[in-house]
């Protein structure tokens, strides 16, 4: 098998393009006080516990569940282009850990292509974790972006 297709083996992606420049979609990415508006399937609240924005600095968010529940999201920044790429390993516990996360950026006129790739560490539990619902949270969490960039 070639290390692109058991890349992508590995691989779960989303595609969207926000109707909003490139700047305000990296901001809303980069900036914990914006991050805390949207990051999370619609109904939580996230609070940024910390956030270092440089390649090795750690982000670490506590995500709170309608029901109360809290449950902790957090990496380590490997990669940053501006206004092109974000990439950090992830956890996000207890239901997903030790992916790889990839935010993609491209400006088309005053709207943003946006990719989102998680890279899992083997196939299996790659389709484990879309079976759990990996396509209905993010598509969710990414609602909430959009949402948001509307407001900026």
């Amino acid at each position: 098998m070639s290390n692109t297709n058991e890349f992508n083996n590995r691989t779960l992606t989303i595609e969207r393009t926000y109707n909003a420049p490139i700047q305000l979609v990296w901001d809303a990415w980069t900036q914990a006080e914006q991050i805390a508006l949207w990051w999370g399937p619609k109904g939580m609240q996230t609070k940024v516990i910390q956030h270092d924005f440089k390649v090795g600095g750690i982000w670490k968010y506590v995500m709170i569940m309608p029901d109360g529940n809290e449950f902790i999201t957090e990496g380590v920044y490997s990669e940053i282009a501006k206004q092109e790429k974000i990439v950090s390993s992830a956890d996000f516990k207890p239901m997903t850990e030790g992916v790889e996360i990839q935010a993609l950026f491209e400006a088309k006129e005053d709207k943003t292509n946006f990719t989102f790739k998680v890279v899992h560490p083997t196939a299996e539990y790659c389709r484990q974790q879309e079976k759990m619902g990996f396509y209905k949270g993010w598509n969710s969490t990414f609602d909430r972006l959009n949402e948001y960039l509307k407001t900026q």
